[in-house]
């Protein structure tokens, strides 16, 4: 039981320390991550750590792609001449 009230604890710390902006992706990927871990071995909570840490790369290279792309059109459209 201690154990898991330290986990717990170790887990709400790491959610204050990280705050609201480094949460993108990280949500969707702890709860697949979470499903996939139990369902593969009584492994929740390493499961959902791993889905975390994956779903919020997987968003940063969203993003990334997403502003390259803006860039790419914003150096592409023709210039306004008033």
């Amino acid at each position: 039981m201690s154990r898991k009230i330290a986990l717990i604890g170790l887990a709400s710390a790491m959610f204050a320390a990280t705050g609201v902006a480094q949460a993108k992706g990280c949500l969707e990927g702890a709860a697949v991550g979470g499903v996939a871990g139990h369902v593969a071995g009584k492994h929740g909570t390493a499961g959902a750590v791993g889905g975390c840490a994956i779903g919020h790369h997987e968003a940063n290279k969203k993003e990334k792609k997403a502003q390259q792309a803006q860039q790419a059109n914003a150096a592409s459209a023709p210039a306004n001449k008033q």
